[in-house]
């Protein structure tokens, strides 16, 4: 019963006065001119005014991650990236749809690490053409082999509505209700995840 109460809030007084989640908005592209660090501010602002998780920027960039089987993994890089994830109780991913998929940078730190990812709770804000949808959808199997359970609600934000000249970010109002709900449950499903680690 204990990880049922968690998931639908019926949690002990002591329990919910636990130290906070720690949730890294990961951002899943690495190209000069990208605009996924624009989203993941966007994303990161809306979460930081719930107050109910300590939300970061987690940027696949900063840890200069070789491509997988070019390296012996030695690389400081490598081992930083899964320090990082194993820090973190969840995940909020922001991915673009490339050629139908994530992006190659993606899918690479998706590989350079295994265990920090298991038991955990991510959500995904994807865009595109499509509003990213099948990269999303892609990125849920690749989640569920690393044993992240994904969260249904699923904001997808389009280039061509979302977007002035493609490159700056202007998100419609409605999408602040999805972001709040993936929220929501991102919070809970990492919170009873975490009672199993």
């Amino acid at each position: 019963m204990g990880l049922l109460n968690r998931l639908f809030g019926n949690t002990p007084k002591e329990e919910k006065t636990m130290t906070k989640l720690n949730i890294g908005i990961i951002l899943g592209s690495t190209r000069q001119g990208r605009v996924s660090p624009q989203v993941g501010e966007w994303v990161k602002g809306i979460a930081d005014k719930r107050g109910d998780a300590n939300y970061e920027i987690v940027d696949i960039a900063d840890f200069n991650l070789p491509f997988l089987g070019t390296t012996d993994g030695t690389e400081p890089g490598i081992a930083a990236w899964n320090e990082k994830l194993a820090s973190l109780d969840g995940f909020v991913f922001v991915v673009q749809e490339y050629n139908h998929s994530i992006t190659g940078a993606l899918k690479n730190a998706l590989d350079f690490a295994r265990e920090a990812w298991n038991d955990k709770a991510a959500g995904i804000v994807s865009y595109g053409s499509t509003g990213g949808a099948r990269a999303a959808e892609h990125l849920r199997g690749i989640l569920g082999e690393l044993k992240v359970a994904d969260v249904r609600t699923h904001p997808t934000l389009s280039l061509f509505t979302d977007f002035e000249n493609g490159s700056v970010f202007k998100p419609a109002e409605l999408h602040l209700t999805n972001v709040t709900a993936m929220l929501d449950e991102v919070i809970k499903w990492s919170g009873a995840l975490k009672t199993i680690r």
